[in-house]
């Protein structure tokens, strides 16, 4: 079957070439390093005989944020890191965040046999850790092809990707035969890597790396300028748009409309999933009639309505703001979720939709412990964020579920470092 793939990878990857550079370009941020892509790596130093040299590969800001103690761990343990990620904005976050705990940092080759031949004869690792939803066949094949073990870490599947595998048996062996073990997010994803032929022995539960992450809280004094800076007003409540996509921006600004009528004192602070967007956002904030400010250009002249975070990763910083969440991607026709981790560490009341398939069983387990609650469209959205902004016992014993619940679910760095460690011990 890889054979196959080979053949066909070429042709689908020329066929896909004008989409992905039209991209690539929007987003910014690819020309340095290009040739990477192409299985050109940095500098690298010879191996050190007892030394264990670890590939590990991670695509966005998020999964990248949630490698830090990782990372510290496989330092700890002797290993040293070779780092590889996908997007612009998850090289940037890496390279300001882990430059003193790799070995190196590059893009991730292109999945082609050639380019990714070329990578594995320079990095030659010793272990292959793949981060959440990374599983590329080529990159499987040469480790299988040098006997070089591969451990998914943080692994999932989406309900689209799960359905997709199953009728797609021959390319969840492509995707999944490679692989020593799957360290497994949730209950769920390890009941669906089973479901698709991965043997038990190889499946283990360890929880989401996201909830162990610390994230640095602000004071009072640096919240205050942080509203300042981004022309939020210094008193009254905020209602955060966390990852938003298309749509659910002028859902919450009816929201806001919806609130202030109610005659409650309320901002509205968007953060896109995808920064570029920006230029897509600013019409529906002009013709809202709203004044508001766009976090990339530098601080705010003064109070606006609407603050838009069009910025790389400060999601976790930005929420802190927040008095009430409505995480995205989860109306329609969106699908999947964005994450609810961060806001649930945060200890922030939770709103989403109903297609959070990305994160059904962490959605589910807010839902039911109190800390987050499902509105199954953008009306129900305006009304249910209407009725919260107005009850702060209401909010706040959603708050304290949250931070309940984050806590109770984290231990997944130290069973994750724990299998690296022994597979590392076999090599």
């Amino acid at each position: 079957m890889i054979w196959l793939y080979r053949l066909l990878f070429l042709p689908a990857m020329l066929l896909a070439a004008p989409y992905y550079l039209w991209r690539m370009r929007r987003r910014g941020g690819y020309r340095r390093h290009f040739m990477q892509r192409f299985g050109a790596t940095p500098p690298l130093p010879p191996k050190t005989p007892g030394v264990s040299r670890v590939w590990v590969q991670a695509v966005s800001v998020g999964e990248m944020l949630a490698l830090g103690p990782l990372l510290e761990g496989l330092r700890a343990a002797g290993a040293e890191v070779y780092l590889t990620t996908t997007t612009s904005t998850g090289y940037v976050e890496a390279r300001s965040r882990y430059s003193p705990l790799v070995l190196a940092l590059a893009y991730f080759p292109t999945d082609c046999w050639l380019f990714s031949r070329r990578s594995w004869a320079a990095v030659q690792p010793d272990l292959v850790v793949l981060m959440e939803s990374e599983r590329w066949p080529e990159h499987l094949a040469q480790a299988r092809a040098r006997g070089v073990p591969v451990i998914c870490v943080n692994a999932r599947l989406s309900d689209r990707s799960h359905a997709r595998l199953l009728r797609m048996r021959a390319l969840a062996g492509l995707l999944f035969d490679g692989v020593t073990r799957v360290l497994a997010a949730s209950a769920q994803d390890a009941e669906r890597f089973r479901a698709l032929g991965v043997s038990a022995e190889r499946v283990v539960l360890t929880g989401s790396l996201k909830l162990d992450v610390d994230i640095p809280r602000l004071g009072d004094a640096e919240k205050s300028k942080l509203r300042a800076a981004l022309g939020l007003p210094s008193t009254g409540l905020v209602l955060l748009g966390s990852s938003t996509w298309p749509g659910e921006e002028a859902a919450l600004l009816s929201a806001l409309a919806a609130a202030r009528q109610r005659g409650l004192t309320v901002s509205l602070l968007l953060v896109p999933r995808h920064a570029e967007r920006r230029d897509e956002i600013r019409p529906v904030l002009e013709r809202s009639g709203l004044r508001f400010h766009f976090r990339l250009k530098g601080d705010a002249p003064g109070e606006v309505d609407v603050a838009v975070g069009d910025t790389t990763g400060e999601l976790r910083k930005l929420t802190q703001l927040a008095d009430l969440v409505f995480v995205g991607k989860s109306l329609a026709p969106h699908d999947g979720g964005q994450t609810p981790v961060e806001a649930a560490i945060l200890g922030r009341p939770i709103l989403h939709g109903p297609r959070m398939g990305n994160f059904r069983e962490i959605t589910r387990a807010l839902d039911t412990v109190g800390a987050a609650r499902e509105v199954e469209h953008a009306s129900a959205l305006i009304a249910v964020c209407t009725e919260l902004l107005s009850d702060t016992a209401r909010r706040e014993r959603m708050a304290a579920a949250a931070r309940t619940w984050a806590e109770a679910s984290r231990g997944a760095t130290a069973r994750t470092l724990a299998a690296l460690r022994a597979e590392l011990a076999q090599s």
